[in-house]
């Protein structure tokens, strides 16, 4: 029995992370961990344009030559992606030997975490995998919250972070329960039509907040 994958958020700002290879896998694995602000190292004799351009921008380290265990020292995250087998295998080994966790890219399971698909809408990121079962799958609910998660719902997002901060700062705690009863299609639709005000003071007052608060 495969055991479970224990789904995590990690803070990669600063930190070294290495993706070992130069080709279009190792190109998505660059630029993702630069949106995260890791400190980035591509280990590969030929690179893609865009891993050079990188690098002559100083936002990575590029070691253009064969991987060496040395590489890996220091890391957290290691990426083997290169088109050999047998160098990504000794990739893993030395990452593991390093006390690095390491994602294989022709081998998922052979690693210690997979890389899920991902729709971000600024502070709203949801991660979704099947455990390196069905990539296709995943890529597939992808597309469905990516047309789901709409703008009027990141828009939710940011309306029901300030409420809670307002209700934190009041000394007043609600129940889960009533934060879901709060949202319905009224404060969706105020969120559609723009009308933030209106969207706010509808949620407000479904939490119980006094009618000056809540606009009213």
């Amino acid at each position: 029995m495969t055991a479970e994958l224990y789904p995590a958020f990690f803070n990669l700002e600063g930190r070294r992370c290495v993706v070992v290879g130069g080709g279009a896998v190792a190109e998505r694995k660059m630029q993702a961990l630069l949106g995260c602000r890791a400190s980035v190292v591509v280990v590969a004799s030929r690179v893609t344009r865009a891993i050079v351009d990188a690098d002559e921008d100083g936002k990575i380290t590029l070691l253009r030559r064969a991987f060496e265990p040395r590489d890996v020292v220091g890391a957290l995250f290691v990426f083997a992606a290169t088109d050999s087998r047998e160098v990504n295998a000794n990739v893993l080994r030395e990452a593991h030997a390093a006390g690095a966790l390491v994602n294989a890219a022709d081998d998922p399971p052979a690693g210690d975490f997979h890389v899920p698909a991902t729709v971000r809408r600024g502070d709203v990121v949801a991660a979704l995998s099947t455990g390196g079962r069905s990539p296709t799958f995943a890529r597939y609910l992808r597309l469905e919250l990516a047309s789901w998660l709409t703008e009027e719902r990141v828009e939710l997002s940011d309306l029901l972070a300030e409420a809670r901060r307002e209700f934190q700062e009041s000394g007043r705690a609600l129940e889960p329960e009533q934060w879901r009863g709060a949202v319905d299609e009224q404060v969706l639709d105020a969120l559609r039509t723009g009308d933030r005000s209106r969207a706010k003071a509808l949620l407000l007052a479904r939490l119980g907040a006094p009618a000056a608060a809540a606009g009213g």
